[in-house]
């Protein structure tokens, strides 16, 4: 399936389930503009990404503005198709270790938050002319540590996820009379460079599945939230773990 002429705003492109989802619908002929705190990558094999990219720490919320500005000069008065809110950060403890309730003070709870929960809202508020001039999808990605407590990740990032879960319920409502679709998809174990060690005792006694999941995979569930196909699901959270909350 091809929709050459669309274009998405993705952010947290530089690996794993971004870095998928970039592949994803550039294979599809779309437009893909990306925002990382990283540079792009000359190892990133979709064409003209570089020009279409912005640098940007999502936890430096007062810059947020500069990059809504730079997306809207790329898109140059055009439409925006799809907004991708992937960019998170789940900080560990020394050693790699969860940050628990106990452990996680102000500064960590704040920039979890701008990052996770803030930064989704406000793009799409700044980019809501664009967004409904695309009839457009917003997919937030939030997390299997939404609604359950994990082993590995913090309780900010947790609880950053299942405020964004209740969050892509709320725009559903607040954005659809406008024409935008919003909705969520919550992945669990998923084979990325960012696996903690243990995720194998996961594998084995939580997932029916008996595997990890696959960046492409999840890519592809983003892609049909935002083609025609999924035209009538809106404030939806698609759970994509192989069973794991079951």
């Amino acid at each position: 399936m091809s929709d050459p002429g669309k274009t998405l705003v993705l952010t947290g492109a530089s690996r794993g389930i971004g870095h998928a989802t970039v592949k994803r619908f550039s294979a599809a002929g779309w437009r893909v503009l990306t925002i990382s705190r990283h540079p792009f990558s000359e190892h990133c094999p979709w064409e003209g990404g570089e020009e279409n990219h912005v640098q940007l720490d999502l936890s430096d919320i007062e810059r947020l503005p500069e990059a809504i500005s730079a997306m809207r000069n790329r898109l140059k008065g055009g439409a925006l198709h799809a907004l991708v809110n992937n960019a998170a950060i789940s900080p560990k403890m020394p050693g790699g270790g969860r940050m628990s309730s106990l452990d996680t003070d102000y500064s960590v709870w704040n920039k979890v938050f701008n990052v996770n929960f803030l930064a989704p809202i406000l793009l799409a508020r700044g980019l809501v002319e664009e967004l409904q001039a695309g009839a457009a999808s917003i997919v937030n990605v939030t997390s299997i540590a939404g609604s359950r407590v994990h082993p590995f990740a913090g309780t900010a990032y947790a609880t950053s996820k299942a405020a964004l879960a209740s969050l892509t319920r709320e725009m559903a409502h607040d954005f659809a009379p406008l024409g935008i679709r919003v909705n969520a998809i919550a992945p669990g174990e998923i084979d990325t460079a960012i696996l903690s060690p243990g995720t194998d005792e996961i594998v084995q006694r939580e997932i029916p599945m008996r595997r990890l999941g696959k960046p492409e995979e999840v890519a592809a569930t983003i892609y049909f939230l935002c083609s025609p196909q999924a035209s009538y699901v809106n404030g939806a959270e698609i759970h994509i773990n192989g069973g794991q909350h079951v």
